[in-house]
């Protein structure tokens, strides 16, 4: 790699993915003929997405120390007027990041997948989905324009809708692929809006020549009432956009779909909640951080939305007993804190938190994944306890996850969202207080829940024998329901150890050069006047050592330390609490246990509305006026004329004698007679 970036190395990035998954998906499905074996099937996937990594690591390298960047269309897919579709990359610091990041959390689940899908029917379907959805968001955070941002970002729902619904004979697995699918839909109807604007007024997709015109969209106002006032273009495109992102990225109130699509295998739920979809948003908000640099208000809406996100959904977290939604909630508690950081024109920041993220929430999923194969497929956190001695390495691992979430000193968390509180504290833009409030709250919440799971699965009484209802769905895995809990094959245990090592590393190592060096420096826009936050960041950073030994001193260490002890307190050591304290506070449990009822505004107004909107305008509108009124009644009016005129085509002579003659009467009287009477009348 030199200054300039290979295209057809490029290029090799997403396609490796694809020709493996269309390989495994083909040839090693009935729909191919069943051709190749398991075997042959994780070979070629694995080695696809193991040589897009190894491409991608050598372009972040080139990025980082050569400065080499890249931004070219390969492919000029059609041109309508004078707007250009085509497909083409862009490399800079934050694609880089995010291709490292996507190949390797994927690789890590590919080599996972082997030992957790072991015995399951569709393993060859299951390795071409993953691949497949590898190089639907390769396609995504490498593009340079945004057709191709929205193929991805389509794709990416498209191979995720298939991965939730991967076991497709569960009622609940269908339920909650379409529930993705449709709540996905409408935020991409607002995505798609705010891209058409752009197109519309900027007359380009090509993100540079977007930015570009970025300040002269920003004096262009937009006939859109609000408040009595006109709203700026500039605005209305950034929460169209914003509303792309709060489907993908599950924020309030498009968070619906994304604890239920835990119904798809474990691995899928760490590539999905990890590394790559929901995390698709958050990229976009950063790439296109000149046109929200633009707009406080949009900036404000973000922040707001973000704050809501990252406190609420921490508090449902509480009350999980599937180890797995625990988990989940944890993600959409933690973007939330990635959304508030975008409102805070701390892009940098979230995309930071996003990286660490990344590693440690996949580190948690297919730990959780690990305790469950253990644990014979029991996924109720009631009926765990004294794990570790049985499962030491996944253990260890889960601990190190779980005290990278919490933002422990010193691990990957502590950094990027100790950065994010701080970020938003100096911000200034309305709704700021809400959201410090928020993230402040939220790290006692997180430290909470985290523990409250790791303390009931790890430690204390086994109480794995003691299950009431236990189901015993192993999925194919074919276990033996009364054995005591097993560690893990090394397939599940290596990619853990492997997760593990960024999980407590990579935020020490990579702070300065993210967020107070020229990573990003031509990837991230932001205006220092308007919204300083990241010069004021600068100057009370004095290395990653002195922030986290200064940190001992701060709030939001005190705040993780209180939610381990009252984790520890409440289910260690006086385990009867947690049940007073429900019955204490009944109506908030009941409020927490339905969602905050938004499942059910959802099914029974919102979706019972719009059916009843649509039944009413194809009974009344369609069938009624339309084939009624216009289609039937116009023939019927056809016909009745027809049989008034059939009438007076008798056929017989004498009758149409007798019309002329009547005719030539009509016509004097009209033309001889009228005007007489009419002189007459007028004397």
């Amino acid at each position: 790699m030199s200054q300039t970036l290979s295209a057809s190395t490029l290029l090799a990035v997403p396609l490796a993915p694809l020709a493996g998954a269309l390989l495994a998906g083909i040839l090693g499905t009935k729909f191919g003929g069943n051709w190749i074996g398991r075997r042959l099937s994780h070979s070629l996937t694995i080695l696809g997405v193991l040589l897009a990594f190894i491409l991608s690591a050598m372009t972040l390298k080139s990025v980082a120390m050569d400065g080499a960047r890249f931004n070219e269309t390969l492919y000029t897919w059609m041109v309508v007027g004078g707007l250009k579709m085509e497909v083409g990359f862009l490399i800079d610091g934050l694609t880089a990041m995010m291709m490292c990041v996507v190949t390797f959390v994927s690789l890590m689940v590919h080599i996972y997948t082997i030992g957790y899908m072991e015995e399951d029917e569709g393993y060859n379907r299951f390795f071409a989905y993953i691949s497949l959805f590898t190089f639907s968001m390769l396609m995504l955070v490498m593009s340079n324009n945004m057709l191709q941002l929205f193929f991805g970002w389509e794709a990416v729902g498209l191979v995720s809708y298939l991965l939730i619904g991967f076991w497709f004979n569960k009622p609940t697995a269908i339920f909650a692929n379409m529930k993705a699918f449709l709540v996905n839909r409408v935020g991409d109807f607002g995505f798609i809006l705010g891209i058409g604007l752009i197109a519309a007024y900027a007359g380009t997709l090509n993100y540079t020549e977007v930015f570009g015109k970025a300040s002269q969209l920003a004096a262009i106002e937009f006939p859109w009432y609000v408040l009595g006032q006109d709203a700026m273009l500039i605005t209305v495109i950034c929460i169209c956009l914003f509303i792309g992102a709060m489907g993908k990225s599950a924020q309030f109130p498009l968070h619906v779909w994304l604890p239920d699509s835990m119904e798809g295998p474990t691995p899928i739920s760490a590539l999905i909640h990890a590394a790559t979809m929901v995390t698709a948003g958050i990229f976009m908000v950063a790439r296109m951080s000149p046109l929200y640099e633009l707009s406080d208000t949009a900036l404000s809406f973000v922040l707001v939305i973000g704050a809501i996100t990252a406190l609420f959904m921490g508090f449902l977290g509480i009350i999980q007993n599937d180890i797995k939604r625990v988990v989940a909630y944890s993600t959409l508690s933690q973007l939330g804190y990635m959304t508030v950081a975008l409102g805070a024109s701390a892009y940098s920041v979230a995309v930071f938190h996003l990286m660490t993220h990344a590693f440690f929430k996949a580190l948690l999923f297919l730990g959780a994944g690990s305790v469950i194969m253990g644990m014979h497929h029991n996924q109720d956190i009631r009926w765990m306890g004294g794990v570790r001695k049985y499962m030491p390495i996944t253990w260890i691992t889960s601990l190190l996850g779980s005290l990278a979430l919490i933002g422990t000193p010193l691990f990957a968390g502590f950094y990027s969202k100790d950065s994010i509180i701080e970020a938003v504290h100096e911000s200034h833009l309305w709704g700021a207080g809400f959201a410090n409030f928020a993230v402040l709250a939220g790290v006692f919440v997180t430290a909470f829940y985290s523990f409250r799971m790791y303390f009931l699965v790890f430690h204390g009484k086994e109480r794995f024998d003691q299950n009431p209802d236990a189901h015993h769905d192993d999925h194919g895995h074919g276990h033996d329901d009364h054995h005591e809990p097993h560690e893990s094959p090394w397939v599940v245990t290596v990619p853990l150890v492997l997760l593990a090592i960024p999980s407590v590393v990579i935020g020490y190592m990579t702070i300065q050069p993210m967020l107070f060096g020229d990573f990003f420096k031509d990837a991230i826009f932001v205006d220092a006047a308007k919204h300083p936050v990241m010069e004021e960041l600068a100057q009370a950073f004095h290395g990653p050592l002195a922030m986290a030994l200064h940190a001992f001193s701060t709030l939001p260490f005190w705040l993780a330390l209180a939610g381990v002890a009252c984790a520890y307190y409440m289910y260690m050591v006086n385990p009867a609490l947690p049940a007073a304290i429900k019955r204490s506070v009944q109506p908030i449990y009941t409020l927490l246990e339905n969602k905050y009822y938004m499942d059910w505004i959802n099914e029974n107004i919102l979706a019972r509305g719009a059916r009843a909107l649509g039944t009413g305008l194809w009974k009344g509108g369609d069938q009624a006026v339309i084939d009624g009124s216009i289609v039937n009644g116009s023939w019927k009016l056809v016909g009745w004329v027809a049989g008034v005129v059939r009438r007076l085509q008798s056929g017989y002579l004498y009758h149409y004698a007798l019309a002329m003659i009547v005719g030539v009467l009509v016509l004097m009287s009209w033309f001889v007679t009228w005007p007489m009477v009419n002189d007459w009348l007028s004397r």
